[in-house]
């Protein structure tokens, strides 16, 4: 299969079926010569990041829009438009194969639609571009609704946070700081000819300066190092477990904080991992086993606990919750289509309700870590500010940090600050 032809498949699972990106991808990318993957996959991510944008252009040079058994054209021309203003592919290139496509779906017409569009895009497409750029949500390739609610957030941050949601993330690397320092494992990188970089704010995170294969990582499978953003990174080192200590890792899958939390702590904890997914605790089992540390699997909802807890309470809980995931959308562009406003309420209400229902499994003078990567304050500062006045148990331990912002309660990273994910922390104490 033709890396374009994948990347089309793919991209109708996501527009037309409302499958996620890492769900509909890996499938289709086997079946691509390994030389072309990284085309198909450039393609997809870049047409979903821009797709609005792209959408506007394209309205302008369409007559009408296609109906919808047509899709599949629609998303070959965007396709197409997004290789030409964001890739270096020659537009006669671009054009050739984009028609190629239009031959493949055996829909003759649109070979010569196909021509025609991509043609004005190549005389018109500078002016064009200027003129969808007059709307900053429109530039930004945002949802109206995402753009608003950000722009109340962040003010006059928002334009700055808007070119970090589109802007490629690093890969970093967490190091297990129990089986080797940091220092040591960026010189393996090194004699292997792959350059990284220290973290500034987190101790276990390498940023390489380009990404490399899992399989390429020295010591990957042998639980010495592990793929996680750097705002991620800093759940552990906040929960702040001590040896022997029972912890709760109430939305755990795919396991990568649960590990974290063990390698933290040398694996002298008493973890539960806990997720509503039974399916998604086989992720849990696999990281587990690569670093060679145990937890019990547990399914179950958070937010129902007489089904599934049983003993003592816990000394942590590391509760990241179901959210937007506004804050990763620089990695997963597919959210911008997938999520919509009325979502916000609904996982607001979601993310109070666990809150409420774990909060009594605490045991007095233990600590609640409150995670989100959304960069909304109704999933984040507000939820929480919320049940620390409903909560007469429950106080703020402030988070002093060099990174993040300080809210009314917690702390916000917005996308791209010192090449992090957009994260939320708050860390509550029990009396």
């Amino acid at each position: 299969m033709s890396p374009r032809e994948a990347a089309l498949k793919v991209l109708l699972r996501v527009l037309k079926d409302g499958a996620s990106l890492s769900d509909a991808l890996p499938h289709h990318l086997q079946q691509v010569p390994p030389r072309d993957r990284g085309l198909t996959q450039a393609l997809c991510y870049g047409t979903l990041r821009w797709h609005r944008r792209l959408q506007a252009m394209l309205d302008g040079w369409m007559d009408k829009p296609l109906r919808g058994r047509d899709q599949d054209v629609a998303c070959a021309l965007l396709m197409g438009l997004f290789e030409m203003q964001y890739m270096n592919t020659p537009d006669y290139a671009v054009i050739q194969q984009t028609a190629d496509l239009g031959r493949s779906l055996r829909k003759r017409w649109a070979v010569g639609l196909i021509n025609g569009v991509l043609r004005r895009a190549q005389r018109e497409g500078e002016a064009r571009g200027q003129q969808v750029d007059a709307s900053p949500a429109v530039r930004h390739a945002l949802p109206d609704w995402l753009f608003a609610r950000l722009q109340r957030a962040y003010g006059d941050d928002t334009d700055r946070l808007c070119q970090a949601m589109n802007a490629h993330p690093p890969m970093t690397l967490r190091v297990n700081l129990h089986r080797g320092s940091r220092q040591d494992y960026q010189a393996r990188l090194e004699r292997q000819g792959v350059q990284a970089q220290p973290h500034e704010h987190v101790p276990s995170a390498l940023t390489l300066s380009e990404p490399v294969a899992v399989e390429a990582l020295p010591g990957f499978q042998d639980g010495e190092v592990s793929v996680q953003d750097a705002a991620a990174q800093l759940a552990a080192p906040l929960l702040d477990c001590r040896p022997g200590q029972r912890v709760l890792d109430a939305c755990a899958a795919p396991g990568g904080k649960t590990l974290h939390l063990l390698e933290h702590a040398g694996g002298d904890l008493d973890v539960t991992a806990l997720d509503a997914h039974a399916g998604r605790l086989e992720r849990v089992r696999e990281n587990l086993e690569r670093g060679r540390y145990q937890a019990h699997l547990v399914s179950g909802d958070g937010a129902e606990p007489d089904h599934w807890h049983q003993g003592a309470p816990y000394d942590r809980i590391l509760l990241d919750v179901p959210c937007s995931a506004t804050g990763v959308i620089r990695r997963h562009p597919d959210i911008k289509l997938l999520r919509r406003d009325a979502d916000i309420p609904a996982l607001a209400a979601e993310q109070a309700r666990l809150l409420r229902a774990l909060w009594p499994l605490l045991a007095p003078g233990g600590m609640l870590l409150y995670v989100t990567c959304s960069l909304l304050p109704d999933e984040n500062a507000l939820t929480v500010a919320q049940f620390l006045q409903d909560e007469p148990s429950a106080s703020e331990s402030p988070l002093q940090a060099p990174w993040g912002r300080a809210q009314v309660a917690g702390r916000q990273i917005l996308s791209g600050d010192q090449g992090m994910d957009g994260f939320y922390y708050a860390r509550l104490i029990k009396h």
